[in-house]
């Protein structure tokens, strides 16, 4: 499907458009979402551009991504999608620009698309241009960026402190490591993403910018673009910090788990020692050789008790004046 959105008294509204035939020639945003291959040939006749098919739209070179034809710019960007979900991933959404006009193809829901459309839909400039809509939706993207690293940076200093308790709180439960890796992970797979939306839109920011110079653009857009270029990097800065940050807690909690194994091990490892002395000597006097001095002495038994209870606490003595308990 897809809407057209126009400029009516100081709005951009939204017009649901049933006869592919007809296109209203004020519209300064057509959103192609999911489109079918009659709409996707409507849009190109009535349009006069040609509409990228999912597969060109899914292509990694820069020049498949970001180009001109026919004098309107392509620009094909990486975004974000459900991003507040355990499942998080990318979609490839393409930005057509021409003639004032703008026109996205999409085949899924990024968040950002729907913020500015009710954005405009309260208050726009009566003037309102393709580039207009262009720079609200980069824009928007690169906030929701933000947000979702603002917030997976909050969620790691959460999982760290985890990690990091003190021993007398970490005592007193037994702990979920395996919910913390798995939160680690998806914390990393996120950070990639958004990174990846990131670098894709900064590629974007720059095409616009070099192609701005030919263009009659205002020095407000052209000083926004700037901003959008700062801010990319920035944020992409950002990311690449918590994707160490990431890695640096994924080897601590890896380096705590291995911790608790070895304690574990030193324990068993610690009584096999303690055992092992009176085993011995209950082994020998549980021999039946007949000739056995002590078999017929009175005090054999509380002796021989008393021998593997002190055999036993020697060596536990032992470890804890070594320190190594």
């Amino acid at each position: 499907m897809f809407s057209v959105f126009v400029p009516s008294e100081s709005v951009l509204k939204k017009v649901v458009i049933e006869d592919l035939t007809a296109l209203p020639e004020s519209a300064v945003w057509i959103d192609l979402v999911n489109p079918s291959a009659a709409e996707d040939k409507a849009v190109e006749r009535l349009a006069g551009i040609a509409i990228p098919t999912r597969e060109d739209m899914q292509e990694i070179e820069i020049s498949s991504r970001l180009y001109i034809e026919n004098g309107a710019r392509y620009m094909t960007a990486t975004l974000m999608c459900h991003s507040d979900t355990d499942m998080p991933r990318t979609t490839a959404v393409t930005f057509i620009l021409g003639d004032h006009r703008l026109v996205t193809v999409r085949y899924d829901l990024p968040k950002p698309f729907a913020l500015v459309e009710a954005k405009l839909a309260r208050s726009c400039t009566p003037s309102i241009t393709g580039e207009m809509v262009l720079m609200e939706l980069l824009d928007a993207v690169i906030d929701r960026c933000a947000d979702i690293l603002e917030r997976c940076g909050a969620e790691i200093d959460q999982v760290s402190h985890d990690i990091f308790e003190p021993e007398s709180e970490r005592h007193g439960h037994a702990k979920q490591y395996s919910q913390i890796l798995i939160s680690i992970g998806r914390k990393g797979d996120l950070t990639s993403k958004v990174r990846e939306s990131l670098v894709s839109i900064g590629r974007v920011v720059t095409f616009l910018s070099a192609v701005v110079e030919g263009v009659k653009w205002s020095k407000d857009m052209r000083e926004q673009l700037k901003t959008m270029q700062r801010d990319v990097s920035s944020l992409t800065d950002h990311a690449s910090y918590l994707s160490s940050k990431i890695t640096f807690v994924l080897d601590a909690m890896l380096g705590v788990v291995n911790l608790e194994q070895n304690n574990i091990i030193k324990l068993f490892s610690v009584m096999a020692v303690v055992l092992m002395p009176p085993t011995l000597i209950a082994s020998i006097y549980g021999m039946n050789f007949k000739m056995m001095p002590e078999l017929e002495w009175a005090h054999g038994y509380p002796m021989a008790l008393v021998m593997m209870l002190v055999a036993a606490i020697l060596p536990y003595w032992l470890f804890k004046w070594k320190k190594w308990l």
